[in-house]
């Protein structure tokens, strides 16, 4: 499901999400998070490169806003399908198997996916 953008009256796709570090008074812009949250704002991206913060505030953009405009990536869709693909082909459908979170390394990251395994499969 697409995300909208937090503005009153904008209806476009967000790509970036505002948070605000209160007692540093610093707004950071960033890629949208993977989850929306009370703590943050979704923002388009006309939104997000016309922000600006109060006077004596810190506005850190984490991205450039030509970066936010949202630019489907094959590589990643192909990858997002083959892991849906191989947990429904698990032995056991109704209970895919689940990392155990002591054993979990990632390794490799790309944007806001992380690629990760278990630390056996590498080792065994």
């Amino acid at each position: 499901m697409m995300r909208r953008c937090s503005r009153n009256g904008c209806g476009e796709q967000a790509v970036a999400t505002l948070t605000y570090a209160m007692a540093e008074r610093t707004a950071v812009i960033g890629p949208l998070s993977p989850s929306g949250s009370r703590s943050g704002y979704d923002l388009c991206a006309r939104h997000a490169e016309r922000f600006t913060v109060p006077r004596g505030w810190e506005l850190i953009r984490l991205a450039a806003p030509s970066e936010l405009t949202p630019v489907p990536d094959e590589d990643d869709l192909m990858a997002l399908a083959d892991a849906v693909r191989r947990i429904g082909l698990a032995d056991d459908a109704e209970h895919p198997p689940t990392p155990d979170p002591d054993t979990v390394v990632e390794i490799g990251r790309r944007g806001h996916l992380r690629v990760i395994t278990d630390a056996d499969r590498l080792h065994g």
